[in-house]
């Protein structure tokens, strides 16, 4: 006779594009290239959104996770929803993107706190921190490229 009732944890990873298909991302350009093509321009001065790209050794793009969706000022980031996507597809690095609806592209202590924080976690891990992109409908500004990652 079973004492417990326990539910099953399974992990698994399958992904609907080829190998040869993937997106290559090269640097913060590409990134926000990449980003600007899924993200709903309705929406990007509406309300805050976080967004995380999943990259392979390559820098080959596995998929993205659209974290949260907030607020006009801003949205709840839990990086153990991050790094449980992480694990999840397999992932070497990430590339973590929000909006600014306001269009001011300087990020905010919250911003900053958070970049190092989840970079901490991520060098525990074993999964690079490659960027964290603010964006808006026309411009970025990229913590890798200002040298804050």
């Amino acid at each position: 006779m079973n004492l417990y009732s326990l539910a099953e944890i399974k992990l698994s990873y399958s992904s609907n594009i080829p190998a040869d298909n993937r997106h290559k991302v090269t640097d913060s350009k590409s990134a926000y290239a990449i980003l600007k093509s899924i993200w709903n321009e309705e929406t990007i001065e509406l309300k805050e959104q976080f967004k995380v790209l999943f990259l392979n050794r390559a820098n080959e793009v596995l998929g993205i996770h659209n974290l949260s969706i907030g607020g006009t000022s801003a949205t709840v980031v839990d990086s153990r929803l991050i790094f449980a996507a992480a694990i999840l597809s397999n992932a070497s690095a990430i590339i973590m993107a929000h909006n600014h609806p306001s269009c001011n592209l300087k990020p905010s202590d919250a911003d900053i706190s958070l970049t190092d924080q989840v970079c901490e976690a991520g060098e525990l891990l074993g999964i690079k921190v490659f960027d964290h992109l603010i964006i808006t409908k026309n411009y970025y500004y990229s913590f890798a490229d200002e040298g804050k990652i």
